[in-house]
């Protein structure tokens, strides 16, 4: 069997018309001779009747009242509707499909309730039912727990995931993420006027991209599909165009975008503050101290300096009050700069090329920019900005690395 992988996320699947356009997508891979893997997110956004956020709104009191294992039965119950009328539209629609859940689609995690992770797939049912369908529509951001057996979820993005590793699991030809956009774009296009797709990225320039803030995949699904050499293709559900191809270096030859461009993209996330921690006279342990801390009450910590005399990272905005406190508690009292973004100069290029930390600084700083802090790595660099300058930064970062062209 040829098998190829879509996954259409919550706003594809979530009315009559997204499903429509799906749906000739299907039809184009079944006719050039595919079994198709459809994995369906729950239908819409917070607001719409069985998004994953309207499902958590049923609940009497906070989120807190319930088990992560009852939480788990809740949420799965969005992709698992979702695929139900998916299903029930190809059949009717002339296509031979059935769907499953995500035990039965041989997603074997962790009993981490919430946030498991997937250990191993057992798609021999998967298959099977391929034999006879034409199409097996699975319930994504799902399995069961390999010690109770219970319903768990993969966490957000997970459908994404869940694609990712079906595509691994049967040798997919090909994984594509349907979404609402043409695919991988040098910037944010609601902010950048004249951003431009991307014909072709690197599994690690994608990577990088995802988790500095760009939302068009997933990156726990991308290190799937690097680590068994999957082709992802970022697509559009609403356009036959042909999208992003996500792939390896080493399967490109020279002469390719891949190989030529410096920069890929710029990327950015917003909400976030920065804290600055000066050690105690005498202190030499602050950045353990701290860091400690941060972990035992659960706070992610982002974008971090550290020198001998302190230790300066981000948070995001919503559990700063926590972390100011956490940090009074141990004596120390902290510098706060609230409401900064986190900007992301992305690229394989960037790596032993001189002068691109200098193009950046110059950007900025003719547009009257301070920068914050700054860190750099084999493929970002990145600078911390005050919120209200992040567009006019992410479009000055764009230009000056010319990206519209």
């Amino acid at each position: 069997m040829k098998i190829i992988v879509q996954k259409f996320g919550g706003t594809s699947v979530k009315d009559d018309h997204g499903r429509k356009m799906a749906l000739a997508h299907i039809q184009e891979a079944i006719e050039i001779g595919y079994k198709v893997v459809v994995v369906v997110s729950a239908m819409g956004r917070k607001g719409d009747p069985y998004a994953t956020d309207t499902l958590l709104g049923l609940l009497y009191g906070d989120v807190e009242m319930i088990s992560n294992r009852e939480q788990d039965m809740l949420l799965s119950c969005g992709e698992i509707i979702s695929s139900i009328v998916f299903s029930s539209m190809l059949n009717q629609n002339g296509i031979k499909a059935t769907a499953l859940n995500g035990a039965q689609a041989g997603f074997v995690t962790s009993n981490e309730h919430t946030n498991a992770k997937i250990l191993e797939m057992k798609c021999d049912r998967l298959l099977e039912t391929l034999g006879d369908h034409d199409v097996v529509v699975v319930a994504g951001f799902q399995g069961a727990s390999i010690k109770t057996g219970d319903i768990t979820t993969i966490g957000r993005g997970g459908s994404d995931t869940s694609a990712a590793a079906l595509g691994a699991a049967l040798d997919a030809e090909f994984v594509d993420i349907f979404t609402d956009v043409e695919g991988v774009m040098t910037a944010d296009p609601r902010i950048v006027e004249n951003a431009k797709p991307l014909s072709t990225v690197t599994y690690t320039e994608i990577v990088n991209l995802a988790y500095q803030g760009a939302k068009v995949i997933h990156p726990r699904a991308v290190e799937i599909a690097m680590q068994s050499e999957v082709p992802i293709r970022v697509r559009s559900t609403y356009s036959q165009s042909s999208g992003t191809l996500v792939t390896s270096n080493h399967s490109k030859k020279r002469g390719s975008d891949v190989y030529e461009r410096l920069i890929t993209g710029i990327a950015h996330v917003s909400d976030v503050t920065q804290i600055k921690v000066n050690a105690k006279e005498g202190q030499y342990d602050v950045q353990t101290e701290v860091f400690k801390a941060m972990a035992k009450d659960g706070i992610s910590v982002d974008f971090f300096n550290i020198t001998p005399k302190g230790v300066i990272y981000t948070v995001p905005d919503k559990v700063t009050d926590r972390a100011v406190d956490i940090l009074r508690s141990l004596g120390y009292e902290p510098i706060i700069n609230r409401h900064c973004a986190k900007v992301s100069t992305v690229g394989a290029g960037i790596m032993g090329v001189p002068g691109v930390t200098a193009k950046i600084v110059t950007a900025l700083s003719e547009k009257g920019i301070q920068i914050l802090q700054s860190a750099d790595s084999h493929t970002t660099i990145w600078v911390l900005v005050k919120e209200e300058d992040m567009i006019k930064a992410v479009n000055a970062l764009h230009e000056a690395f010319d990206l519209s062209n």
